[in-house]
């Protein structure tokens, strides 16, 4: 039997990603749905690393698996780095979707001058049997565009656009994203650590 992981994660769309980014080991892979994990973990944190921390630490407690959990956010410069840590929050409207986050963040942007520099961070933390955590980090970079952009993707990514690509996060294939993401990096630099823990 393959060691189990968790992934501690109920945004279907970063599921989907790490789940590929973790294809390659010899890992059961399981969801918090696959282990009944009804808990709610308040991300008090005011850094990724301690909101990913405090994911992993609780879900390691509750189901005393090795758990991979992460924290990511948008920051932008011309919003001094919001919304950073906040950015699944980022709206005024209650039960805001991922188009009212957007649609919020382009209406503080009004007006800034151009272009809207801005970056993706992710901190990725593993949470082993023996209560050690390993974190990793991973950034990747662009402009915020004032006009959403393809349909793939989730979060901010209709509006994060990648002059390298020419084309937003949104627009590119799910395989080239997960290979140049924030999230990608971070969960491509954890891939050493998970296997020399759970698996050598």
């Amino acid at each position: 039997m393959p060691p189990s992981l968790l992934i501690a994660t109920g945004n279907a769309g970063k599921q989907h990603e790490m789940c590929a980014l973790l294809s390659s080991l010899p890992l059961d892979l399981l969801s918090l749905h696959d282990v009944d994990a009804n808990l709610q973990v308040e991300e008090t944190g005011i850094t990724y690393e301690e909101n990913a921390r405090l994911k992993a630490i609780a879900y390691h407690k509750l189901t005393g698996l090795p758990v991979l959990a992460e924290d990511s956010g948008l920051e932008v410069k011309a919003l001094d780095g919001a919304p950073g840590v906040y950015s699944a929050r980022f709206s005024p409207k209650e039960n805001a979707t991922d188009a009212d986050r957007r649609a919020h963040l382009l209406a503080l942007l009004e007006g800034k001058p151009h272009p809207w520099e801005a970056h993706f961070h992710c901190t990725a933390v593993l949470a082993l049997p023996d209560g050690t955590c390993l974190q990793t980090t991973g950034r990747c970079t662009g402009i915020i565009i004032p006009e959403e952009r393809g349909t793939g993707g989730f979060g901010y990514d209709p509006v994060f656009f990648l002059p390298k690509y020419g084309a937003t996060m949104a627009e590119l294939p799910f395989e080239l994203k997960n290979q140049i993401s924030h999230r990608a990096r971070a969960i491509q630099a954890i891939l050493p650590l998970i296997q020399a823990n759970l698996i050598d």
